[in-house]
């Protein structure tokens, strides 16, 4: 791998809130660079039905000088064929981040009026939270993505709020009792380029407010580091792409956080296929080419990832290895009041959302579900017409053997002999 270095942020406020080190980033040598195929292939070969599944893609694409224009107009299309109020807040960001990345300023002025119905949709989050006991619309990841868009293009936004909602030890950071890796980084990437922007002059605030900000950052960075894996991995694999990015931002010490262990153990991952559903492979790879989301609005033209990378859009992508066996039995329950249980027979390589479409063939009754697409994937949002709510901080849990599952309904591969579990749960 090849550091390399940032340089500490200039400020006239606060002597005190200037880094006083360089923060190292790591990212994968020329050598290794083929170790990233698998990635790429992905994403390129990938179809995307939603609009959400492809501003993630094309974002990272972006970043890392890939281009990608079919995509681009996909987007774009799809966006004047439906209305962005079908959009929650952190779709609606991450949109504008897709298409505004690596762009000239005269380039983003058609995305204007995105930036302004974000202004308006992270009002209502607000709203929500002021008459919800702190509870958002959706989730404090997509109030992050919400920030972070409007700060990187001049949207408008109140620092009061971004003061009063992210304490790190705000209740909406945790997820079933833990510290959620993922919330957490993309809110330290929200609030550095919001502490960027107030000492730069950008945005006009005081002094309390600026060292709150700061501390907001360095309580959210020592959060993730706490969650540090002995291999090096931050929360889980599908979180470490984004920590990755959050610490690349943050001045900590060298003997906080081995970045090379931690890129090692990607890569690892990688070759073993665990990141080859689109999202995730998205998700990881800016922080690999040594990228973060703070670098979007940074004039991107040098950049030559696709030389790197053989970017056929038409060869197949290679099938993934299988057992001996065709199809597996796996044991799976719905645990709401009162319990559900079947046995369900599914291809080799299948996922939990497989086993779950299987059930419900089997008994509609019992295991009829719905779920919708998010940034990660598709999740569930009602099994037997009981409804997960942000309000009510209500959701479906997803187990097997009785553990929680760090990995979603579309990603997480079942194995023969699984005892999987969706169970009514709060966070």
């Amino acid at each position: 791998m090849r550091p390399s270095h940032c340089l500490p942020l200039l400020g006239l406020l606060l002597f005190s809130l200037i880094p006083s080190q360089l923060c190292t980033i790591c990212e994968v040598n020329k050598n290794d660079l083929p170790r990233l195929q698998p990635l790429i292939s992905t994403m390129i070969n990938s179809k995307y039905s939603r609009t959400i599944q492809a501003a993630n893609v094309l974002l990272s694409l972006r970043l890392v000088g890939i281009p990608d224009q079919s995509l681009e107009k996909q987007m774009i299309q799809e966006i004047r064929d439906r209305s962005v109020l079908d959009l929650t807040s952190g779709q609606l960001a991450l949109v504008i981040l897709a298409l505004g990345a690596c762009q000239e300023a005269n380039k983003t002025i058609m995305h204007f009026h995105l930036v302004r119905q974000l202004e308006e949709k992270f009002q209502e989050e607000i709203e929500n939270m002021e008459e919800h006991h702190g509870n958002p619309l959706t989730n404090y990841y997509q109030l992050s993505l919400d920030v972070l868009a409007l700060c990187l293009f001049n949207g408008s936004y109140s620092i009061a709020n971004i003061n009063n909602y992210f304490t790190p030890e705000n209740k909406n950071f945790y997820f079933g009792g833990q510290f959620s890796v993922d919330t957490g980084s993309m809110a330290v990437l929200a609030l550095t380029c919001v502490k960027r922007s107030i000492m730069n002059g950008q945005t006009k605030t005081n002094e309390e407010d600026l060292k709150n900000i700061d501390n907001y950052i360095k309580s959210l960075v020592k959060k993730i580091l706490s969650k540090k894996k002995e291999n090096g991995l931050l929360g889980n694999i599908y979180s470490t792409g984004e920590a990755m990015q959050a610490l690349f931002v943050s001045s900590i010490n060298e003997n906080e956080w081995n970045c090379s262990q931690t890129l090692d153990t990607v890569l690892e991952e990688i070759s073993q296929g665990t990141l080859r559903r689109p999202i995730a492979a998205a998700q990881v790879l800016p922080a690999l080419r040594g990228k973060t989301y703070l670098d979007i609005n940074k004039d991107c033209s040098g950049l030559s990832g696709a030389d790197n990378f053989n970017i056929s859009t038409h060869e197949p992508l290679p099938a993934e290895p299988t057992s001996s066996s065709s199809f597996i039995s796996v044991n799976y329950t719905v645990k709401i009041n009162t319990t559900y249980f079947t046995r369900v027979t599914v291809s080799n390589g299948s996922v939990f959302l497989d086993v779950m479409e299987e059930a419900q063939k089997i008994n509609e009754t019992a295991f009829r579900f719905t779920f919708m697409e998010s940034t990660w994937g598709p999740y569930i949002t009602s099994v037997q017409g009981l409804e997960a709510s942000n309000a009510d901080r209500t959701y479906w849990e997803l187990l097997n053997k009785g553990k929680s599952l760090d990995q979603g309904v579309g990603s997480y591969v079942v194995h023969n002999g699984d005892d999987l579990e969706v169970r009514w749960s709060k966070y």
